[in-house]
């Protein structure tokens, strides 16, 4: 089925720049299992109504800027149902090592999501970013709002499930993850709840989901970042979400940053790069609990 709209699959900001009292800057609502993560220490969320922002004001939260991105390592495989992926491997890798599936923004699988997928096989994991669009990129608001509303819901799960798979038989990863941002965020979530083998899934300001019942699917501990003066992705919203999988007794730690959405895209305006290098830090923190065991 075709999404109807966009704010049905993410949300966007245009917030105040004031923290709010409640919630600090990098703290975590709630403290994970591993001490890695635990160290990054934690604070309380209130619960209210999450809103919603306008296409307009979606769009108005998203621009490319101009410059290439750093000289790619990996290359493109052809999963088996023909999609296009983009594989990173680490350097000197001889034997199995863990796997990630990479999901991108709503720009579509650019030079800079391969560039995070080149950045993950430095960390000694198989990265592979999956394409969602059909094999094409946007360059401007307008395109990537058509690419995304035309995003068929069954056909973006199959290929993600594929592509965990690919990581499982071609690459015999012995754990996996996903990680994905705005657009791409949603879906490691939505990773999560169909693929029961997957093993951690991180979530940057990503659309979430509260209901119990969808979330109990879930075995993989999330990992979340969410900002502060996102409008479209509420402090309300990531409370409800992190207590919906609370209820469900599964692991989930959310971090929330004095920044606005889209803070971790190096190749958007929006770029917070303290912000970004602190949420880095803890997914790499993250990724080494949840693969590395």
């Amino acid at each position: 089925m075709r999404l109807l709209l966009p704010l049905l699959l993410l949300a966007a900001c245009t917030g105040s720049a004031t923290t709010p009292a409640e919630i600090l800057p990098d703290k975590v609502v709630d403290d994970p299992s591993d001490d890695a993560v635990k160290d990054a220490a934690d604070a309380g969320m209130a619960p209210a109504e999450p809103g919603l922002v306008s296409e307009a004001a979606f769009k108005a939260a998203h621009q490319l800027k101009e410059g290439a991105a750093p000289k790619l390592e990996g290359a493109m495989v052809s999963l088996p149902s023909g999609s296009k992926a983009y594989l990173s491997m680490p350097e000197g890798a001889s034997g199995p090592v863990p796997g990630v599936v990479v999901i991108h923004e709503w720009w579509g699988l650019n030079d800079h999501v391969k560039h995070w997928a080149d950045r993950l096989a430095d960390e000694g994991y198989a990265a592979l970013a999956v394409d969602l669009y059909g094999g094409q990129a946007a360059t401007t608001r307008d395109e990537a709002m058509g690419l995304m509303k035309a995003v068929d819901n069954d056909q973006a799960i199959a290929t993600l499930k594929e592509a965990h798979s690919y990581l499982q038989t071609e690459v015999n990863a012995p754990r996996t993850a996903s990680v994905g941002w705005c657009f791409g965020g949603g879906w490691s979530l939505q990773l999560a709840m169909a693929e029961p083998e997957l093993d951690g899934a991180v979530i940057y300001y990503g659309r979430l989901v509260d209901d119990p019942e969808q979330l109990a699917s879930v075995n993989a501990p999330i990992l979340g970042h969410f900002a502060l003066n996102d409008q479209g992705i509420p402090k309300e919203a990531v409370q409800g979400f992190h207590d919906a999988l609370k209820a469900q007794e599964k692991a989930v730690t959310v971090h929330m940053y004095d920044a606005d959405h889209a803070f971790a895209n190096p190749s958007g305006e929006r770029y917070d790069a303290e912000d970004a290098e602190k949420a880095w830090g803890l997914t790499r923190a993250f990724l080494k609990a949840q693969l590395r065991r």
